[in-house]
């Protein structure tokens, strides 16, 4: 794909999943040893040690670094899925505090989950969703409802999620079919799979957005979309992952991009899932235009999130020649707000945004080692 030359304004680009508290995660952290040998042993290993180790000052370093380059590549909305059970409460806030400090656009949401402290601490992440969405009034930030995933919450915790959707008329932001582990707990419950349980019990309203897909067959992909469901295809995670190719996508014109963690560069990720979709073509048979398309898609998804808000064609992006599969971003302007400007962020000095991430990740790295 050929992107715009220097100073061409194009429309800005949409993380549309993403994990921001996993900011830190290119500054050092340690490798694990042994490696992990299956998806579920890398998240109780890796990803599960990173977010219980977090706290709201690592948190807080975390999303100015993230966010900083993220609008440094040129992406100017991010989708973010947060956990953090050591805080909890206020956690969306740091987040929302750093994307408005830096003009980025966002729409947040804590992921509840059972897997540390039962229902209790499902409970608790969904009254931060309820809590954010309530008193939240930044512009350029909204709020959504967030679970982990299927087979880390109970039947009770899909429902009071779907009763908090109600409540706020909002959506639920959750990982679906990432792993075969999703699937086959789903079945152990008794459903054909993670989709239909959400489904069953109404957690997935209209606009919902569903991360990965991977293991969702033609049917399910179709059920989703006749659901007004988005898929969020993760190429460089599920390829890190070893998780699969999701081979049914093509079956919605549903389907967005996002990084689930990666650096927020969607040049890099529409390249590489191009690379891979070459691999698998029979996944993607309508390739390239079709996997093109999720990036456009990614800015459809943020406009029903904005819809009573300011218009995201005011998002727009100058870009630097700096690679096929690199982005660099001279301009960046967001609701009318430069947020970058001749190739630097205007909201703050990056330099002492990097330093303070440095600083923390080697705290983050102790605290994880000691858990």
């Amino acid at each position: 794909m050929k992107f715009p030359a220097t100073d061409v304004s194009r429309p800005g680009c949409v993380n549309a999943h993403t994990h921001v508290y996993s900011g830190l995660s290119p500054l050092g952290m340690p490798a694990q040893a042994p490696q992990p040998s299956s998806f579920v042993e890398m998240l109780e290993r890796v990803w599960w040690r990173l977010d219980r180790a977090l706290d709201l000052e690592t948190l807080r370093a975390a999303a100015r670094f993230y966010v900083a380059h993220a609008l440094l590549h040129g992406t100017t909305t991010l989708i973010d899925h947060h956990e953090s059970p050591s805080c909890i409460e206020g956690s969306l806030d740091v987040i929302a505090d750093a994307c408005e400090e830096l003009g980025m656009r966002a729409v947040l949401c804590y992921g509840a989950t059972e897997r540390n402290g039962g229902a209790a601490e499902a409970r608790r992440g969904l009254e931060e969703c309820r809590r954010f969405i309530r008193s939240n009034a930044r512009p350029l930030v909204r709020g959504v409802v967030g679970l982990h995933a299927s087979f880390t919450v109970s039947d009770e915790t899909l429902a009071g999620a779907a009763s908090l959707c109600r409540e706020l008329n909002t959506v639920t932001h959750v990982h679906v079919a990432e792993d075969i582990a999703d699937v086959l707990d789903a079945k152990r419950r008794g459903h054909r799979g993670p989709l239909q349980r959400l489904l069953e019990l109404e957690a997935l309203p209209r606009g919902s957005i569903l991360a990965h897909g991977v293991h969702l067959d033609v049917a399910e992909v179709r059920d989703a979309d006749a659901h007004g469901c988005w898929i969020v295809q993760n190429p460089r995670s599920n390829q890190h992952n070893d998780v699969g190719y999701p081979r049914a996508l093509w079956a919605s014109g549903r389907v967005a991009l996002g990084t689930d963690g990666f650096p927020a560069d969607m040049r890099a990720e529409l390249h590489a899932l191009l690379s891979l979709s070459r691999i698998h073509p029979e996944a993607e048979p309508t390739a390239p235009a079709g996997v093109i398309r999720r990036l456009d898609a990614g800015r459809a998804l943020t406009g029903e999130r904005f819809a009573a808000g300011a218009s995201i064609e005011a998002d727009t992006v100058s870009v630097e020649p700096a690679g096929d599969d690199v982005c660099r971003a001279r301009r960046v302007t967001i609701a009318g707000r430069e947020a970058v400007a001749e190739g630097r962020i205007t909201g703050a000095d990056l330099e002492e945004i990097d330093a303070r991430a440095r600083e923390a990740a080697a705290r983050l790295w102790r605290g994880m080692e000691a858990l």
